[in-house]
């Protein structure tokens, strides 16, 4: 009786370390989707520079990286803030000297408020971290990537800019817009080498928003999108997917 030929064991991404040598800077890293992008991009051997506003959270999940080998360091910023995303840029020069991923993550959601009941405290808010703070990483890192003579800009959106989402206008309006951001980005930048890819999530597992009547076992983890991100930056050099939809196997 013939034996099945064994499956031959799955590589490790400390096994393939396909981004060692490069430095990828991860905006809002101290939880949820941007830590699970950090852990997977150092895992893939990347140096993960971890950037939000409270450095605790930061200064955690860097030491889980080193902790398993990788390599990992934690800077505030203020991505809503254009001189605390200069002073940003300006150290990850000083301390490394080039960049070759950006994975602009951080971003916060009203939800919950009809629009004509939003204040414009929450607009302004929410525009400013959600879009505006992606349009000053790109303005401050892109000089970076062209000096390295190429490299990955990485948005994270979600499903709400494509689709319509009752009592969450302000948040769906940023994310349409990032969308289009990267879009026209991408073809600015494509002729350098520079990839901008637009990654949008159904409901995913963390605290960023509540999640009743949902079933979270059968939601997107944050791993899910970490995955995503690490298949993007490690594609072949000549092609780049512009535009990702993840969703869910099965509906929570």
């Amino acid at each position: 009786m013939m034996q099945e030929a064994a499956t031959p064991p799955l590589l490790t991404p400390l096994l393939t370390p396909l981004l060692t040598g490069r430095v990828a800077v991860i905006t809002g890293a101290g939880s949820g989707i941007g830590a699970a992008i950090a852990r997977q991009l150092a895992a893939f051997g990347a140096t993960a520079v971890l950037c939000g506003r409270r450095m605790a959270p930061l200064e955690r999940v860097a030491a889980e990286i080193g902790a398993a080998g990788g390599s990992a360091c934690a800077m505030a910023c203020d991505v809503a803030d254009l001189a605390s995303v200069e002073a940003l840029a300006a150290e990850v020069t000083r301390r490394f000297a080039t960049c070759n991923i950006l994975v602009n993550n951080a971003g916060i959601g009203v939800l919950g408020a009809r629009l004509h009941e939003l204040t414009a405290e929450d607009w302004d808010r929410t525009l400013n971290t959600n879009l505006r703070g992606v349009f000053y990483c790109m303005k401050a890192f892109t000089s970076l990537l062209l000096a390295a003579g190429g490299g990955d800009i990485i948005n994270i959106s979600s499903v709400a800019g494509k689709n319509p989402l009752p009592n969450g206008a302000a948040y769906a309006a940023s994310k349409w817009g990032l969308n289009g951001l990267s879009y026209s980005a991408a073809e600015e930048l494509r002729e350098h080498g520079i990839r901008v890819s637009v990654v949008c999530p159904a409901s995913t597992e963390t605290d960023f928003s509540p999640h009743g009547g949902k079933d979270t076992a059968k939601m997107l983890q944050p791993e899910d999108v970490a995955h995503v991100v690490a298949m993007l930056v490690t594609q072949a050099p000549r092609s780049f997917i512009s535009d990702v939809v993840i969703r869910p196997l099965r509906k929570p």
